[in-house]
């Protein structure tokens, strides 16, 4: 289970705090979705990295299976998401130099070399996003939608608990939005995991199912 509760984030500037989130609590049960959707600026992309241990709140808590990232030093946290958080970003953040293959197997790299039963799926899951003719071809050799099939398989290879998506389909033109969508959505749900994305995408934040809305920092009910 994810526990959101009560966060809180404000950022030091030279006319006092600068108030970002205020009091967002909620909670997804194992194998639960959600899509937060708001204007640009009301903090989703804030809330996606403190729930991803990527930035520490200002007040409240997060757990996860019951573990708070942030009682952990920085090796900790980084290990935490690792194992257990996977995430889609709007630009794909794939290396230009390495394979379809490579960029998937990735996450993996983290523990050492690459055990050849997660070779094997990583290969499997560029299959089932329909990328099993162009498992030796580089980024530059994929189209946008492609590439983010790609992210969306990387994301997926340890299996993680919680799967985060920022604006997944935000580059893509509406055919390849929707086929990346229905991926997305689709893989968690045969993985187990819980899906969180953070959208302006009605079409996307529809396939998902669950919405919120977060207006000013401020999660509505």
């Amino acid at each position: 289970m994810l526990e959101v509760d009560r966060i809180s984030k404000s950022y030091p500037t030279a006319a006092g705090p600068l108030p970002v989130l205020a009091d967002v609590s909620f909670t997804l049960e194992p194998g639960g979705r959600l899509a937060i959707m708001g204007p640009s600026g009301s903090g989703k992309s804030t809330l996606l990295s403190i729930i991803g241990a990527l930035e520490e709140p200002t007040n409240g808590r997060v757990r996860l299976d019951g573990v708070d990232p942030f009682a952990a030093d920085a090796a900790g946290r980084a290990g935490f998401r690792n194992r257990r958080i996977g995430f889609v970003f709007q630009e794909h953040h794939l290396l230009a130099g390495c394979t379809a293959l490579d960029n998937v197997v990735l996450p993996a790299l983290a523990s050492g070399p690459v055990a050849a039963d997660l070779a094997v799926r990583a290969q499997r899951l560029l299959g089932r996003v329909g990328l099993a003719d162009r498992l030796g071809h580089v980024p530059a050799e994929l189209s946008g939608g492609e590439r983010q099939r790609v992210a969306v398989a990387r994301a997926l290879l340890l299996s993680p608990r919680l799967i985060l998506a920022d604006e997944p389909t935000g580059q893509l033109d509406s055919r390849a939005a929707a086929e990346v969508a229905e991926l997305l959505v689709e893989l968690a749900a045969e993985a187990g995991g819980m899906l969180l994305v953070v959208t302006h995408s009605q079409s996307l934040a529809d396939r998902v199912g669950r919405v919120r809305r977060l207006v000013d920092g401020r999660l509505e009910p």
